[in-house]
């Protein structure tokens, strides 16, 4: 049953998250538009970073210049593209540029991805060991593969958004996503 609860979710189309009206907005100098998206996406973009081995510091710090070079550069805004997976994008782009400089100017290797607390719930036990299960089999995914699961299924992020993102075509987001689902599932066969 969750197996099918994952396939299921993983389908789900989110295009709620695109609204042309508010990017074309955005792109006239409306500053109430641009507060709306920027409430909208701040903090999964703090999220999308942190995932990846930001540091909160840094990762609020690369959030703040991806939205302040949406503001400045709206006017090149491409109308027919997702803002969102732009957003996203730029955010990203400046992460690995951050961990290259970073890596070319000090010894030390970058932070380690932080751990993931797992928050209790009322069924302690039983909601916990999913979570880790679940947690586990993610990151037993090929990395590729991974941060493909966690755009798409995690994040809701549509293929196309996804594949904007990472600058690979929509087929290889679908082959990772069919990969990810069969890898979840194998891994979590016993609470079928």
């Amino acid at each position: 049953m969750l197996i099918q609860l994952l396939v299921l979710l993983a389908a789900q189309n989110s295009d709620e998250f695109d609204d042309p009206r508010l990017l074309l907005q955005i792109k006239n100098g409306d500053h109430d538009a641009f507060k709306s998206f920027f409430d909208r996406y701040h903090r999964y973009l703090i999220n999308f970073l942190l995932k990846r081995g930001t540091s909160e510091e840094a990762a609020k710090d690369l959030v703040q210049q991806a939205f302040l070079f949406i503001w400045e550069k709206r006017d090149q805004i491409d109308e027919n593209k997702s803002l969102r997976s732009y957003l996203f994008r730029i955010a990203y782009t400046r992460m690995l540029n951050m961990f290259r400089d970073y890596a070319k100017f000090n010894d030390e290797e970058p932070p380690d991805e932080p751990v993931i607390e797992e928050a209790e719930t009322e069924n302690a036990e039983k909601d916990t060991q999913l979570n880790k299960d679940i947690e586990t089999a993610i990151s037993s995914m090929p990395d590729k593969r991974q941060e493909v699961f966690r755009l798409c299924f995690i994040q809701e992020f549509t293929y196309k958004e996804a594949s904007e993102i990472l600058d690979v075509s929509i087929k290889t987001i679908e082959n990772h996503m069919g990969l990810a689902l069969k890898d979840l599932r194998k891994a979590l066969e016993k609470y079928k």
